[in-house]
């Protein structure tokens, strides 16, 4: 029954996506694609003092990524980039409380991905071996 209750929220963030749109003058962007599904997605983040002080996305997608970036956005405003470096699956699958199962994850991490390559080449970083594989 509480599955039931995440999906809705899934849907929800999917049918009526808050932070879809294009930041003006991001301080990092970054674009990446899914080949084997076909979703696309374009990540633009805000930094402001070391933190989140926004993030948007535009993109096409299944309702998994494209509900996922929405509440992915939500869930880091006022976050500290260090925080984000460290988000992986697990702390993805905190925040959507949906289980997507092995073969929809890399829906549901592709706005992590997108996210954390856009962090990291904001700090100059190289893109650790986790993200990746995201």
């Amino acid at each position: 029954m509480e599955l039931d209750m995440y999906a809705e929220e899934m849907i929800s963030n999917y049918e009526n996506p808050s932070h879809k749109r294009k930041l003006d003058s991001p301080s990092a962007k970054d674009h990446e694609e899914n080949i084997s599904c076909g979703d696309k997605i374009d990540v633009y983040v805000k930094i402001t003092d070391g933190k989140i002080a926004d993030m948007s996305f535009e993109g096409s997608g299944c309702v998994i990524s494209m509900g996922t970036a929405n509440m992915v956005a939500d869930a880091v405003k006022g976050k500290p980039l260090s925080s984000i470096e460290k988000m992986g699956k697990k702390e993805l699958l905190k925040i959507i409380n949906v289980d997507p199962g092995p073969v929809r994850m890399h829906c549901a991490t592709l706005v992590l991905r997108a996210l954390k390559y856009a962090v990291l080449s904001y700090e100059k970083k190289p893109i650790d071996a986790d993200t990746k594989d995201l």
